[in-house]
């Protein structure tokens, strides 16, 4: 995770404290456009590592959510495709959100990152312990995020949150690869 303009020391100490990734959808697991079809329906565009990265979170045993101010049904069919049970949708007010989701799953503030991208975001970073922006986010999130992805909105910010927190915890083994060196290339 690239952490410009952010001390890496503290943030990595907080992510090994996280047992709760919640996402926002639009402009962070997908790049933030809507295809609307001509019968109403619409599509939006995931990025599979995004996905890789939240089955292995989940395989590690930690919990995963999906928090969207908007209702698609292309959203609730990611989220039973990668197992997610906290596809909270429609939602007016992310932080009063974050609080009833951390009651309802136990978790204190301190153990939730929520990854997000634009203003109606700002609510759930501050009932978060770690705020993260992804890297093209809102210039105003961008400057209340305590870390910042390198990738953009739908282009793995989100497998980049992931693998900082499986690292940061000592779960590198949940996402094969994640935790070796890379491979050498031969001359």
């Amino acid at each position: 995770m690239s952490l410009r303009r952010r001390g890496l020391g503290a943030v990595r100490r907080r992510l090994s404290a996280v047992r709760l990734l919640a996402f926002d959808v639009d402009g962070v697991l997908t790049d933030g456009a809507i295809l609307v079809h001509p019968d109403g329906g619409e599509s939006k565009r995931f990025h599979v590592r995004d996905g890789l990265g939240i089955v292995a979170a989940l395989r590690a045993g930690l919990k995963v959510a999906f928090v969207s101010g908007r209702r698609s049904a292309a959203v609730a069919a990611r989220a039973r495709e990668l197992g997610i049970t906290a596809d909270l949708q429609g939602v007016k007010e992310k932080g009063a959100e974050m609080r009833a989701l951390r009651a309802s799953l136990g978790v204190s503030r301190e153990e939730v990152a929520f990854l997000g991208d634009d203003l109606v975001d700002l609510p759930a970073f501050a009932e978060s312990g770690v705020a993260v922006a992804v890297g093209d986010a809102h210039p105003r999130v961008l400057a209340a995020a305590d870390a910042i992805c390198s990738a953009k909105g739908g282009g793995g910010a989100a497998r980049e949150l992931v693998e900082a927190v499986l690292l940061a915890r000592g779960l590198g083994d949940a996402l094969p690869g994640i935790a070796a060196p890379p491979p050498r290339r031969r001359a």
